[in-house]
């Protein structure tokens, strides 16, 4: 396998695709692109083009007509076509016929695992998925393993989303909606319950969002931060009153966390908890 990835070859140059093409090539990848349609995809990649030119960047886009063109000299091909499984693994198989052997292939799909693409390719072991959120806007992108890929392959495309001034979320356990889409769908899931079930009105909850969401980024906590904060052993107990109330199994707070509360292992108050506050 080739140590550094140098051409990026994209198939499919929708909202998604063109986010990708435009932040590889600000920091200097080659890029090969493939669409099914060329509407305005000229007028975009020299709109590319001059931005690169105005930061002196040396780069190469060349758009193809076909994917054998598109894929021949590739280190990494990242396929955003449309939410289709089928035509997602019509694309895999023609991209792993055709692809040079060194190729990592990766699927920017927002839900479907590679596990469900893997079999239709011989390089199980240079798969991955590569979701990324809003490139610009929000740099995040999920990472995850299929059933065979190798530690190579996976460490060659972690590095190159960071390489690219993205982060990456890495997933270490296949599942579906990957890591920030899991969360965002949960919080999601609640607003319209709240909304549809007239607890609240959507201009509250929205209202409310922004202040919440500020307090978090004033004090840099994330989920687990702020748990350590108000008190695992509080957190327990007002996760099994939701239990309690629905008789769900789905609202159970997990185990490991009340092994955690029967550790002590509190939080900030018991200089332990999800995070080690023993230095601070």
């Amino acid at each position: 396998m080739s140590d550094k990835i140098t051409t990026i070859s994209i198939i499919g140059a929708g909202y998604m695709g063109r986010q990708i093409i435009e932040k590889s090539a600000l920091y200097g990848y080659n890029i090969n692109v493939f669409d099914v349609s060329s509407k305005g995809l000229e007028e975009f990649i020299n709109d590319v083009k001059k931005k690169t030119d105005k930061k002196k960047i040396k780069i190469d886009i060349k758009v193809y007509d076909n994917i054998s063109e598109v894929v021949k000299n590739a280190d990494l091909i990242i396929e955003t076509v449309p939410e289709k499984l089928e035509l997602k693994r019509e694309i895999f198989s023609q991209i792993d016929k055709l692809a040079p052997s060194h190729a990592i292939i990766a699927t920017n799909s927002s839900s479907i695992p590679i596990s469900k693409l893997e079999d239709v390719v011989k390089r199980k072991d240079k798969v991955m998925n590569i979701h990324f959120y809003n490139l610009f806007t929000m740099p995040l992108a999920d990472i995850m393993r299929g059933t065979q890929t190798s530690d190579t392959t996976f460490q060659k495309g972690k590095t190159w989303v960071e390489s690219i001034e993205v982060t990456p979320l890495e997933v270490k356990k296949e599942c579906y909606g990957f890591v920030l889409n899991r969360i965002w769908r949960a919080i999601k899931k609640d607003c319209l319950k709240i909304w549809a079930e007239g607890n609240a009105d959507l201009e509250t909850v929205d209202k409310a969002w922004p202040i919440f969401c500020q307090y978090f980024i004033t004090n840099n906590y994330g989920p687990f931060g702020f748990m350590d904060r108000i008190g695992l052993d509080v957190i327990y107990d007002i996760e099994m009153s939701y239990f309690k109330n629905s008789g769900l199994s789905d609202d159970k707070p997990p185990d490991l966390l009340k092994e955690k509360v029967d550790r002590g292992e509190l939080g900030v108050k018991t200089r332990k908890g999800f995070y080690n506050y023993k230095n601070k």
